[in-house]
Parts: C-alpha cells; sequence; structure tokens
C-alpha cells in the first residue's frame, strides 16, 4: 500500500477531477440565480466578517425515545441531557429513509431518495450530485468529516479517494467499519488503511477536538461532521467500564417489548446503552472544547442520528430498521446555536425530515439556498418563536433489504405517525396518546376522518416530489441497480459500484 502522499492512478485522478469541476461551476451558476432563504434574524450572518462554526455529530442506530431527556429511565447521557437544556430539540425528527447510506445521501443533498436514486444501502453518491460541504466551501468555510462515511459504494474497506468525498477537505474516515477496536479510516490523499487507536469513539472524538482547536481562532468559519459507529448493533461490544453501568435486570423494558423477548431485549439494551453512555461522554469533550476555545457561542452544535432501530419492540428483530415504526424512523435532534436563541431550551414539534437539514442550516448560516435542493429552510424555528402548523414529514422504504415488511410511504406530523404500504392504508398512531405506538387506529371508525385527512397529506407529499409510489422492482429496474437474493448491494470484496442511472434532474 503506498505511503502518506501516495499518488492516485492519473486516469481516474483526470476523469473524477473532471466531474469535481463541471460541478463546481454548476454550483457557482445556481447559487449566482438562487434566492435567499435565510430566517428572520440570521441575515447579520451573511454581512458579518465571520459565518458561524458548525459542529454536526451524529450517532448510528440510536432512536429517538433512548435518551434521558426524552424519558427513558435507563440511560446515563448526563452531557446529552445538559445540551437538550441548552437547545432548540425538534421532536418530531425522522429519517428520510431510516438506514445508513440513504439518509446520509439525503443529509449531504438536501434531496429525498426517489429524487437521487440513493434509497439503498452500499450506493455510490454521484460525483455530479451538489453536496453540502461544496456549498459550504463555496461559502468560505473549512470543511472537515471523521468517522463513518457510507456513500462511497465501492466497498466497505476501500479507500475514498479525495474526489469522491464530494468536496469534504480534511478527512479521516472509512466508508464502514464496526469492529470498534480495529477499526480503519484513511486521511489525506493516501490509500494506506490505518487503524484508530483503542475504541474508536473516543479516537474520533480526540480528533474532532484537534481539528476545533486548530480552526476555532481561524479567518475562516469551518464544518466539522462526527459520524460515530455505534451504537448499532453490529458494532463490538463497547468498554467494560460503560457496560459495568447497567445491570440486565435493572433495564426498565417499553411496553411494546412482547414478553418472550423481554429477556434478550435487555441483553441487547444493555450493550446499547453503554455505547450511548460512551458517545455521551464523547459530546461532553467536544462541548468542552468549545468552551475552551471561546467558539461555543457562534457555533452551531447538532446532535442526532442517523436512523433508529428495533431491539425487538413490537416483536422485530434488534438488528431492524428501514420499517415504519417510530423506533425506526424517529431520530433525536438538537441543536444549539446561543448567538440565534440564547441557551434555553425550547422544544419544537413541528416535524423536521432529513432533506431539511441542509437548508436550515444554511439558513442559519445567511448562505443561499441552490435551487435542487428539495428540503425546506426551518431556520426560523430557530431563531423566532413559534410552530409551523399543519407540516408533515415524508418517510419511505423504497426497496427494502431483508425484511418482509414491504414498501411504504409514511408522514409524520405534530401529533400523528401515517403509514401507507401498497395495498393501502396500513399504520394510524398517535403519538401523543401512544408513545409506543400500540393502538392502530387505521380502521377505527371514529378515526376516519383523521385518516382521510393524513392521506391527503401523504399525497400531497409524494406529489411535491413526482413519487408515483410503485413497486419496488421499478424503482430498481429505472436506476438500473441489481441487488442480490436479500435485495442488497453487495458490499464484501471488491464490488462495482452502483450509482444512479442516468442524469441527475436539477429542475
Amino acid at each position: 500500500m503506498a505511503k502518506e502522499g501516495g499518488a492516485i492512478p492519473s486516469r481516474q485522478m483526470g476523469k473524477e477531477m473532471n466531474e469535481i469541476m463541471e460541478r463546481r461551476v454548476f454550483l457557482k451558476n445556481v447559487a449566482a440565480g438562487a434566492v435567499l432563504l435565510a430566517a428572520p434574524g440570521v441575515e447579520a450572518a451573511a454581512e458579518s466578517e465571520r459565518r458561524p462554526n458548525i459542529v454536526y455529530v451524529f450517532a448510528d442506530q440510536l432512536r429517538a425515545s433512548a435518551l434521558g431527556y426524552a424519558g427513558d429511565p435507563n440511560i446515563s447521557a448526563p452531557h446529552i441531557d445538559r445540551l437538550a437544556e441548552e437547545s432548540v430539540n425538534f421532536r418530531n425528527t425522522v429519517s428520510v429513509c431510516p438506514v445508513c447510506t440513504p439518509y446520509r445521501a439525503a443529509l449531504m443533498t438536501g434531496r429525498f431518495p426517489t429524487t437521487t436514486g440513493m434509497f439503498l444501502n452500499d450506493l455510490h453518491l454521484p460525483s455530479k450530485e451538489l453536496c453540502l460541504p461544496e456549498i459550504f466551501a463555496d461559502a468560505g468555510y473549512d470543511t472537515g468529516y471523521i468517522g463513518k462515511w457510507h456513500l462511497d459504494g465501492h466497498g466497505r474497506d476501500s479507500f475514498v479517494p479525495p474526489a469522491r468525498r464530494q468536496g469534504w477537505e480534511y478527512w479521516k474516515a472509512a466508508e464502514c467499519d464496526h469492529n470498534n477496536y480495529d477499526s480503519h479510516y484513511y486521511t489525506g490523499d493516501s490509500d494506506e488503511k490505518r487503524i484508530w487507536d483503542g475504541y474508536d469513539v473516543f479516537a474520533q472524538t480526540g480528533a474532532a477536538r484537534r481539528y476545533i482547536r486548530e480552526h476555532a481562532g481561524g479567518d475562516r468559519p469551518f464544518i466539522l461532521m462526527v459520524s460515530y459507529g455505534p451504537p448499532h448493533p453490529a458494532s463490538r461490544e463497547a468498554p467494560d467500564d460503560y457496560i459495568a453501568q447497567y445491570a440486565e435486570e435493572d433495564i426498565e423494558l417499553p411496553p411494546n417489548v412482547p414478553p418472550e423477548e423481554e429477556e434478550a431485549a435487555r441483553g441487547y439494551l444493555r450493550e446499547y446503552y453503554a455505547h450511548t453512555t460512551a458517545i455521551d461522554h464523547s459530546v461532553g469533550e467536544l462541548l468542552e472544547t468549545l468552551e475552551e476555545t471561546g467558539a461555543a457561542e457562534d457555533t452551531i452544535f447538532v446532535f442526532t442520528s442517523d436512523h433508529g432501530g428495533m431491539l425487538l419492540s413490537h416483536g422485530l428483530p434488534q438488528h431492524w430498521k428501514q420499517v415504519a415504526y417510530g423506533e425506526s424512523a424517529h431520530v433525536p435532534f438538537l441543536l444549539r446555536y446561543p448567538a440565534a436563541h440564547g441557551s434555553q431550551r425550547r422544544t419544537v414539534s413541528t416535524p423536521l425530515n432529513t432533506p431539511d437539514i441542509l437548508p436550515t442550516l444554511l439558513g442559519l448560516a445567511g448562505i443561499e439556498v441552490p435551487g435542487p435542493v428539495e428540503g425546506e429552510d426551518l431556520s426560523a424555528l430557530v431563531t423566532e418563536e413559534g410552530e409551523i402548523s399543519g407540516r408533515a414529514a415524508l418517510y419511505m422504504s423504497v426497496a427494502p433489504f431483508n425484511y418482509g415488511l414491504g414498501a411504504y410511504r409514511a408522514v409524520r406530523t405534530d401529533r400523528y405517525t401515517y403509514v401507507r404500504n401498497r395495498e393501502g392504508p396500513w399504520l394510524l398512531f398517535d403519538d401523543r396518546e401512544d408513545p409506543h405506538q400500540m393502538d392502530n387506529l387505521v380502521d377505527k371508525e371514529e378515526h376516519q376522518s383523521t385518516r382521510r385527512e393524513l392521506d391527503e397529506k401523504l399525497q400531497a407529499e409524494l406529489d411535491k416530489i413526482g413519487d408515483d409510489f410503485r413497486a419496488p422492482e421499478s424503482y430498481l429496474e429505472e436506476w438500473g441497480y441489481e441487488v442480490n437474493d436479500h435485495g442488497a448491494i453487495p458490499y464484501h470484496g471488491d464490488p462495482d459500484p452502483q450509482t444512479p442511472r442516468g442524469e441527475v434532474d436539477y429542475s
């Protein structure tokens, strides 16, 4: 393997650099014609000499309900609880397609999986897509990414060269690795595989703290993303001292875990909580570093997750995600920006969706939102009191892999979750009265007007993005994907990357 600074083959580099240059020309053209969508009270960010820094931290498969501020009686996460006291808590945040690659593609592009074709794990996000780091870099930001990437599609161990990093400059990342004590990464332009020292969450946090210290006092603002692998059930065990904090017999289970699964669920949750407490420790260190460097006041700090997981709720296997229940699709989203909203906790009921995150961050930074972005700028909910009434967040499973529950389209509102499968209305839950989603109201006569209203909202959201909710096979054919017997993109060995076929529609 090449050492630090090793060269990338010139033919590959030339092709990929041409794509990047073409895309950056496009970015400038888009930006020139874009409409400024910054929220009231944020205009000063665009006019001041320095825009806010952004530190975006996300865990893998951490469901919204598994945190103390959200009501979980088991978890010890004091730093995240303190962060919640100082943040705007978007309590109805959903993962647009609750599995790793689709979420990450929607986060980077602000676009829906059915628009980009990025609705399966282990796909390659094409260079022609306009991505978050390129937009921020064009506005004068330094950009950095640490941890799990899962957007390259060239194999989970493969080197991701600079030309395929979608504009991230600083890079200490790997496509995917849940072997937390032998976890690999690449850095710079070297294809030498490196190993994080010890438990990778702590090592990645150390790298993030160094990045913050080096950039906090610089002439340019920065955006840093830190993507942790745990508490994903594929992760190796948490550190012993964190596991020791939890006794299985003391874990209180949610009521939607069937009695015959209770013993197994407590075993899974013990490990899950231990990883989450380790992440909490790291969140505390990142917040401490921002305070030490004097950057906390002018830094947007986000803590969230790419999707949740079932962990035997509703009797579904512990590793399942991508399903419509809240344990899978409902994720935490805390946003702290003292310069914009002060330091007091505020809970927002208006639903937030993954494609909304990019335009909302752009709005808070006073940066124009490019036309291709499909999500909405909700930054006014950070800078102003109030809600957006009647809003619904669309989420989906387009071509499910491994699981027998099938494709669906769903909306979450400030009160309800409504799900339609290919046969018609499927699930309806009152999340306010039934947070564990144990009483399906979809066929109950007294809730038919609510069902009709939510079905209309769902159809309106589908119409916005031109999704006619066809059979999964139709989407696979449209985008040119070949899947294995489990309906998944192969990722072991050195697979040929599968990338969305055809031209990207930027209309």
